[in-house]
């Protein structure tokens, strides 16, 4: 009889035997993705003189990266931790060996948010050279690390429950996420940017909401923003794993889907 790996021995085979994908096409251009704000913001206090480099620091941070950089890092990582072996059919060569077929999402999607994750930490303790204080650079680290582990696992269970998945998290990520000045309290934390900004100890607007929609921003405590997004990934991953544990595998496309 044979063993049957378990759910870390899955996990750590699965990162082993996909490690060299990080290094091909999709992983650079993720780490250009997560490169390229930090040097134009570096490009533009070269040539401009950088009146207010603080103010260029909130402007990468929250503009450049958490309102437009990490969910489409998300999106790019997404089909890769699972959606894509079902479109292709090459997930039942993942499962020749017995193996929690639950822990597969996870599996994959651990390898890209570490990946991305250890870019992300570099590029914004490099963010002091643009005028981010020193101070804050642990916290926002934080904030997009755990933004980011939640975002990843939410795409993936989009892409793998929705033909169009990507397409309802551009929605979500583009245009209910930039509402939260305009929503009340309660709504406000049904957005990853409540607790980005909880967690970030800082905000950035622009200041062109409409008095009459405006609202005060609120804050949650940094523990329990913790929490919600440790808990957002936990859940989205586990609900991947049910998923595909009811998928017909060696279906693809439409015929997946039933």
């Amino acid at each position: 009889m044979r063993n049957i790996p378990t759910f870390v021995d899955t996990i750590g085979t699965l990162c082993r035997g996909y490690l060299p994908k990080v290094f091909q096409a999709r992983g650079w251009v993720l780490v250009s993705l997560i490169a390229i704000p930090f040097i134009v913001a570096q490009l533009v206090m070269l040539f401009d003189g950088a009146p207010n480099p603080e103010q260029i620091a909130l402007v990468l941070y929250h503009q450049g990266y958490a309102a437009a950089m990490l969910p489409i890092i998300a999106m790019v990582s997404a089909p890769a931790c699972i959606s894509e072996d079902l479109e292709q059919r090459t997930l039942p060569l993942i499962l020749v060996r017995p193996a929690p077929a639950w822990a597969l999402p996870i599996g994959k999607g651990l390898l890209w948010f570490v990946w991305c994750s250890i870019w992300l930490v570099t590029i914004v303790s490099l963010m002091p050279l643009v005028g981010l204080e020193l101070a804050s650079v642990p916290q926002k680290i934080l904030a997009l690390v755990l933004v980011l582990w939640a975002q990843l696992g939410f795409v993936s269970l989009l892409v793998i429950l929705f033909k169009q998945g990507v397409l309802w998290s551009c929605l979500i990520f583009f245009i209910w996420d930039p509402l939260i000045g305009s929503l009340p309290e309660t709504l406000q934390r049904f957005t990853f940017t409540h607790y980005l900004h909880s967690l970030a100890g800082s905000q950035y607007s622009t200041g062109n909401t409409i008095d009459l929609l405006a609202q005060t921003q609120i804050r949650s405590p940094i523990w329990l923003s913790v929490v919600v997004l440790f808990a957002i990934g936990l859940l989205t991953w586990g609900l991947c794993g049910l998923k595909l544990l009811h998928t017909p595998i060696g279906l693809a496309g439409r015929e997946s889907e039933g």
